[in-house]
């Protein structure tokens, strides 16, 4: 009996022991898989940021050891309480940050929720998606949760006291995550169960009216643009088509016999000249579509950009009939607005395509090219037109019927980077089919023989090549480097625009050179009224004597769209110096002999880009603390 009681006693001092231990448990199994997987990241904090993280430490003490303590009452509708909302936190913190860790290199924090709530159908429909995958990340938390709370039942056995006191603090260490200041951008110096629980606080207050919002399009205010006389010029009509997160990688951009990725295209446009160096100043449609429509830089002002005249503008003032018509949702990017008030005289969207269309996939793309084939006929000539396809967006519109790429399967699960790779081939494949259709269907029209196409896609998409999924996270050549083509049957252009057309083939160019040369096919380039707005313009016209270029901006973080992550650069030539919002310095990349961009040659060897990057945006986004309105 003695030794069964003495047996006890130890029994009982080992529990005793072991509770601070239990109770510290989640928050020190945050920490762990937190350097798990960021583990140099965090060696590389600098002391704030390594205070930050203590202080966020502390908080995840609390939060869940207050939660499991008030959770191990032996009695009382509040136990019940505090179990469910220890298993639904810790579900959804640890589960959707090892989620979306997978996906961006990076925790879900305050930026990326408000990014996510201004496009929340399309949120929904990427959830829907990649459910699978999403579930298998929320599974071990839940489980794991629920094994906490039957443990601490068993063996925390809190005293009257410490019941009570619990449940008085508990409220305390619940609200606290949710409304202190945290380190959750940049450098993120907090551990990440902290880092979600301040974003979903953020979220209550932006929706409720007294949070940051995110920064997306508005409606425009077009300064007026006088009437304009076409310098003369080859009678010819222009077609600017724009596709949706096709990267150049995966289109065959200068004519191949054999041509595997997009064969319709390259055989219904042989002869067109391409573009082989040509890149995205962004990769994020909202800034692209702005970027190549006005000409300007995505670093200008929102007002800059607002109120600029755009290709449409200037065709008016010249006469010239216009139509815009996509594929893309009008909710998709608040695009509705920036849209509105174009300046066409045929204009149609994806819900009057098909008025249940996918928010981020958007009308089937062969439903646009019917309608534009049907419009065309009505365009008076010389016209202006753009067609913007949308169904290379993810979660990617493939025909089983046509799918070439196998083993191909629609998942961001990193074992199988592979197949998903394939079925976004598959998607661009299936694309292509409609836009042969349309270049050969224009080509048919009584006009065809008279317009030239200008060919592009608004920006890539990344595979995991540097950790990421997607765009909009990064500028690395994955995500901004195009396809880009003219095909311009004889007689559209002039010698000397053909050449210098050719001799562009393999020279970096950027879209802020689109509009200039849309402006110069319209016979526009020179109108003297127009020099004050070719001044704001950044890029130089490919049809004539092109000056030296200077250093482009590279960006998706904007005054009209605020991004999930900070990541910004400047690139010239076969240079490009660049930063995402981890990094603590410039990387300095040669795209010519290093195009997967896997060689850091150190920001020294991008020179003066380093001045002119620290000017443009107040450093790396780690240190960065000057940035442009918006940003």
């Amino acid at each position: 009996m003695a030794h069964r009681r003495l047996t006890l006693r130890s029994l009982a001092r080992l529990r005793r022991a072991a509770v601070p231990l239990l109770l510290a448990l989640p928050a020190l199994a945050v920490v762990a898989d937190d350097a798990w997987r960021r583990g140099p990241r965090l060696l590389a904090l600098d002391a704030p940021h390594v205070a930050s993280y203590a202080a966020s430490f502390v908080e995840s003490l609390a939060f869940w050891g207050a939660l499991a303590l008030v959770a191990a009452r032996r009695r009382g509708a509040l136990r019940h309480l505090a179990a469910l909302l220890l298993v639904v936190c810790a579900t959804a913190a640890l589960g959707i940050q090892r989620y979306f860790y997978e996906q961006y290199a990076t925790y879900l924090n305050l930026d990326a929720t408000l990014f996510g709530t201004s496009l929340p159908q399309s949120l929904g429909g990427q959830i829907r998606a990649d459910l699978p995958h999403l579930v298998r990340a929320l599974v071990a938390p839940f489980v794991l949760a629920w094994a906490l709370v039957a443990v601490a039942r068993r063996w925390v056995r809190p005293t009257r006291s410490r019941a009570r006191l619990a449940a008085w603090v508990m409220p305390v260490a619940l609200v606290a995550p949710f409304v202190l200041p945290c380190s959750y951008a940049a450098a993120q110096g907090a551990t990440p169960d902290v880092i979600y629980l301040h974003a979903f606080g953020g979220l209550v207050r932006a929706m409720a009216g007294g949070g940051p919002k995110h920064v997306r399009p508005g409606l425009r205010h077009p300064e007026y643009v006088p009437a304009l006389a076409p310098a003369p010029h080859p009678a010819r009509n222009v077609l600017l088509v724009v596709t949706e997160s096709v990267r150049a990688d995966v289109v065959c951009v200068a004519h191949e016999p054999g041509c595997t990725t997009t064969p319709a295209t390259d055989a219904a446009a042989p002869d067109r000249l391409p573009l082989l160096a040509m890149r995205a100043n962004d990769s994020t449609t909202a800034i692209s579509i702005a970027v190549l429509w006005s000409g300007l830089a995505p670093t200008d002002s929102r007002d800059a950009i607002h109120s600029a005249p755009l290709l449409f503008d200037f065709a008016r003032a010249a006469g010239v009939d216009a139509a815009y018509w996509t594929s893309q949702h009008p909710m998709f990017a608040n695009a509705r607005l920036f849209v509105r008030d174009l300046a066409t005289s045929h204009q149609c969207g994806a819900t009057d395509l098909e008025p249940d269309a996918h928010i981020d996939v958007g009308a089937k793309d062969e439903l646009l090219t019917e309608r534009v084939l049907r419009d065309l006929g009505e365009l008076r000539e010389p016209y202006f037109a753009v067609v913007q396809y949308s169904n290379t967006h993810f979660p990617f519109r493939v025909d089983p019927d046509h799918a070439p790429f196998q083993p191909a399967e629609n998942t961001k699960d990193p074992e199988r980077a592979e197949a998903f790779f394939n079925y976004y081939k598959n998607a661009v494949h299936a694309q292509d089919r409609t836009i042969g259709d349309l270049v050969r269907g224009v080509r048919a029209t009584p006009g065809g023989a008279r317009t030239v196409i200008v060919y592009t896609s608004d920006h890539g998409e990344a595979f995991r090549e540097h950790f990421q999924l997607g765009h909009t996270g990064s500028v690395y050549d994955e995500e901004v480097r195009v396809p880009a083509w003219v095909d311009a049957p004889t007689g559209t252009l002039t010698g000397a625009e053909r050449a210098s057309l050719a001799a562009a083939r393999d020279v970096p160019t950027f879209h802020v050179d689109v509009a200039p040369t849309v402006l110069d096919l319209l016979g526009l380039g020179a109108a003297p009224e127009l020099a004050r707005f070719r001044a704001k313009m950044l890029g130089t016209s490919l049809l004539g004597a092109r000056r030296a270029a200077g250093p482009m901006p590279l960006t998706n973080c904007t005054t009209i769209w605020g991004c999930a992550f900070r990541n910004w650069g400047v690139m010239q030539g076969r240079r490009k110096l660049e930063a995402r919002e981890w990094d603590a310095t410039w990387h300095c990349w040669d795209v010519l002999d290093d195009p997967r961009e896997q060689h850091d040659l150190g920001a020294g060897a991008c020179g003066e880009l380093v001045g002119v990057a620290e000017r443009l945006y107040g450093g790396v986004p780690l240190k960065s603390a000057v940035v442009a309105e918006g940003y």
